[in-house]
């Protein structure tokens, strides 16, 4: 019963390249998420101004969204394994002029907010590569497994390094941070290199505008895929109060809280990860994204309206394993029904997504609690995600249908990838 719950090895075992590129990404984040924490306490220590500090993810949001859509293009047109590794070796560039920065007599506030911008823009180029990547590399049917254990990679880094990353800078300076994010980019390169090529299809298109709009049109013409986008969106946009964490935690009056909150959310999508073994075993995946899209609601429902801090926490822990249940399987869909040659375009428009929703989601809550209170912003953000998922599963009938077994796309993409491998057999 244990080993049923226990995540699903087979990706890690199967595939050489996985392991490549989890043990690199893994080391990555750890990194990037130290510098994710140093950077806007650094903007903090040389303006002490919320403002200066919240203009960070405006400068960083526009960058995301167009690059990510050129991105996708790009990881189409060329060679994936070539994007990732230039990509990476870009970004570790952008680490090592923080930490110059930092060991200047006087650091200066403009190289913040370019390098950022400019990370931001390096970021979107990478993530449809590293996301268009795994179907590649991983057979057919470990594609659930895979995508729970890259959600646990990111986990891993999201809960260790924010904790490291506190005392690092109170006892050795911003300047360690940056420099091990320095390093780890430096080791992540070294695994990438020994990636094997991963060269674009003979018919893949030239990056451009008109390559971009073929792929939008071909993930409108996709409902069921469709669906996975806007359920996300309508979920983090209506339901993620992440913005007035600070103020929930001194409205319960446990200020000691605070870090608490922010955990939370990823402690709970670890979890999952940790017991996912069963996520291999589902095949009604459009089901699932809105059965625990709708959960995580209910759970946002349910932290606004308790009072008792414990109980916070216990249902934002709740909400991010529901979450993470969502992603996975969203992340199924993609990877087991997207042709090759359009692969990297939709994980452009992924990455909007994944994105837009969370950002729109702190503008909401942050907007809501001005006008109705702090506690309705939370309470009434859950219920309306709730209602907004129900009436997208209403309108998008093939999402609900959806099923791995049968769904055309995914039966064709699967005997595509029987047949491939059938010659070495």
């Amino acid at each position: 019963m244990v080993r049923n719950l226990l995540p699903d090895l087979a990706p890690w075992r199967s595939s050489r390249d996985f392991r490549l590129m989890w043990c690199a990404g893994l080391i990555t984040s750890f990194g990037s998420f130290l510098t994710f924490v140093a950077l806007p306490v650094q903007i903090k220590n040389l303006t002490g101004s919320t403002l200066a500090v919240g203009a960070l993810g405006a400068v960083e949001l526009v960058p995301l969204v167009v690059f990510g859509l050129y991105g996708g293009a790009l990881a189409d047109a060329l060679d994936r394994r070539k994007l990732i590794l230039w990509t990476e070796a870009a970004l570790g560039l952008m680490s090592a002029l923080l930490l110059a920065n930092t060991l200047l007599p006087r650091p200066l506030l403009w190289p913040l907010y370019v390098v950022a911008a400019l990370t931001s823009a390096l970021g979107g180029l990478q993530r449809p590569a590293l996301e268009a990547i795994v179907p590649r590399i991983v057979p057919h049917d470990q594609l659930t497994a895979a995508a729970s254990l890259n959600a646990l990679r990111w986990q891993l880094g999201a809960i260790a390094a924010p904790a490291l990353a506190g005392v690092l800078i109170a006892y050795a300076g911003l300047r360690w941070a940056y420099a091990i994010d320095t390093l780890t980019f430096a080791v992540s390169l070294l695994l990438g290199l020994r990636l094997r090529p991963s060269p674009p299809s003979r018919d893949a298109e030239r990056p451009s505008l008109r390559s971009i709009g073929e792929g939008a049109r071909y993930a409108w013409s996709r409902k069921e895929l469709l669906g996975t986008y806007v359920v996300d969106i309508a979920a983090m946009g209506l339901a993620f109060p992440i913005a007035v964490f600070p103020f929930m935690a001194d409205d319960l009056g446990a200020p000691w809280s605070l870090g608490l909150m922010y955990a939370a959310l990823p402690a709970g999508a670890m979890l999952m990860s940790l017991t996912s073994g069963w996520s291999s075993r589902v095949h009604r995946h459009g089901v699932a994204i809105v059965l625990a899209a709708s959960g995580f609601g209910l759970c946002m429902a349910a932290a606004g309206l308790t009072r008792d801090v414990w109980l916070v926490l216990l249902f934002l822990v709740l909400a991010g394993a529901l979450d993470m249940i969502s992603g996975v399987f969203r992340s199924t869909i993609w990877n087991q029904t997207i042709p090759d040659t359009l692969r990297g375009r939709l994980a452009g428009i992924e990455l909007l997504s994944f994105m837009t929703g969370p950002q729109l989601g702190q503008v909401r809550a942050g907007g809501a609690a001005a006008a109705l209170g702090l506690r309705t912003s939370v309470w009434t953000g859950g219920l309306a995600c709730v209602a907004a998922v129900g009436t997208l599963a209403v309108c998008l009938p093939t999402l609900m249908a959806y099923d791995a077994r049968t769904n055309e796309h995914a039966v064709s993409m699967r005997t595509a990838a029987e047949d491939a491998v059938s010659p070495a057999a």
